[in-house]
């Protein structure tokens, strides 16, 4: 028992150790998208002491989406989203074995002790587990802000009012500034689970086995069947 008891200690202080780890990470991702976030507005990079500049040159658009590309690649990026694909893949197992047992029997299902361990588990990963899609959430918007972009073009519309002679300079940055909001939103990962990166395999089972879990689990415990 004391054994078996130390196992289990060890083998818990490695998983949280890791989702700290990984929380850690996607805090650090949130920093660095809310000062990027802040690099085209001249009172906010005062107010943090960060570099300021306008995108009204062509020069500029393409200094901003390449540090844009590398502010998003830095630090350890696939060894994160093995974890967070891991912790999810836990608690997604936990969950359809929750199901399964209350399918079994609702009634006995707290008797049983390892019930009760089942359910800490499934509390705590999932805590964690929103803990990280509130910051990769906020990481996206902060990366994928359009308006940005839309403020740049309405400044560059009034610029060509007052500046009639550059129009044609201004109207070929406003053309890039058009085609790098298209290039946002097709850069976004069409697998993504409130900001956290999923496996596409990961994706579709989820979408799967869990919609399918609760829908039984509804079902049995409401008299009707649901289709999810």
């Amino acid at each position: 028992t004391a054994i078996n008891f130390l196992e289990r200690l060890c083998l818990t202080w490695m998983f949280f150790f890791m989702m700290c780890v990984a929380e850690r990470t996607y805090k650090q991702r949130f920093l660095f998208a809310k000062l990027f976030s802040h690099i085209t507005s001249a009172r906010k990079a005062r107010k943090y002491e960060i570099p300021h500049f306008r995108l009204k040159k062509v020069e500029n658009i393409k200094i901003w989406l390449s540090l844009r590309s590398y502010l998003k690649r830095r630090g350890p990026q696939r060894s994160v989203d093995v974890v967070v694909s891991s912790i999810f893949l836990l608690a997604l197992s936990i969950a359809f074995i929750c199901c399964a047992q209350v399918l079994k029997g609702h009634k006995t299902f707290l008797n049983a002790a390892y019930n009760w361990e089942f359910l800490i588990w499934e509390a705590a990963l999932l805590l964690f587990l929103l803990r990280l899609a509130s910051l990769g959430s906020e990481t996206n918007k902060k990366y994928s802000n359009i308006s940005i972009l839309l403020t740049e073009q309405i400044n560059l519309y009034l610029k060509m009012e007052k500046k009639p002679n550059k129009k044609e300079q201004l109207s070929l940055v406003n053309n890039v500034l058009k085609l790098s909001t298209k290039l946002l939103k097709e850069l976004d990962s069409p697998f993504r689970l409130y900001g956290l990166t999923m496996n596409p395999l990961i994706y579709n089972i989820t979408r799967v086995v869990i919609l399918s879990a609760v829908s039984g689990v509804v079902s049995d415990l409401l008299g009707f069947n649901i289709r999810v």
